[in-house]
């Protein structure tokens, strides 16, 4: 171990004699190294503003914002409007099977389904439907009708933060009418404006054109 550690200590003093008196100017550092440069007049010094344009971005898309009832989609259609889609914004329509669906059972008759249109009314629910078939659920108010449980209870609670205290969730075996919005080229910015008017409207869902 000590000829080991004399010899380290000798070449550690060999190798500083040699930095120090021997070695060439440019072994140790590069005195010219403008002159040593590949291609110098291809380096370019840009603005931030430059740089952000040059960076990719994020591919355009079409996404489809829905479903949405025939009373509810003006409603939606018109939230679109500041954002000035022009051609890029178009409507589907189609038919959907709902399973779930939000409502108010009847109240006593015709008055009673009066009386809770004028109480929705007042909680800013103005997004309904008044049952009139024959049957046990006639003057019942359905208040949407969803294909997936979990949009059935958005707009369950979405109520409940209103004020309305007797709407139920239940199952329902149906088929409906349903618009749904495509916007086309819709940059992220456009996507994340349409993303939060969907908080506005409980149950509808935003996913890529199909």
């Amino acid at each position: 171990m000590r000829a080991l550690f004399l010899l380290l200590v000798a070449l550690n003093l060999g190798f500083l004699a040699w930095s120090q008196y021997y070695a060439p100017a440019d072994a140790l550092s590069d005195p010219h190294p403008l002159s040593r440069q590949i291609a110098p007049e291809r380096l370019k010094i840009v603005s931030p503003e430059q740089l952000a344009a040059a960076t990719p971005r994020s591919p355009a898309a079409c996404i489809e914002w829905g479903s949405f009832t025939l009373a509810a989609a003006p409603r939606a259609e018109q939230a679109l409007e500041p954002l000035a889609l022009g051609a890029r914004l178009s409507s589907r329509r189609g038919e959907e099977t709902a399973r779930w669906w939000v409502y108010i059972p009847p109240q006593g008759g015709k008055a009673g389904a009066q009386k809770t249109i004028t109480d929705l009314k007042s909680r800013g629910a103005d997004e309904y439907f008044v049952m009139q078939e024959e049957g046990k659920m006639r003057w019942a108010i359905s208040l949407g009708v969803f294909g997936s449980e979990g949009a059935a209870k958005a707009r369950l609670e979405s109520l409940t933060a209103k004020g309305v205290r007797n709407a139920q969730l239940g199952a329902r075996d149906t088929t409906v009418t349903k618009i749904s919005f495509q916007v086309q080229d819709a940059d992220p910015a456009t996507q994340e404006k349409i993303r939060e008017l969907a908080q506005g409207f409980p149950g509808s869902e935003l996913r890529p054109c199909p």
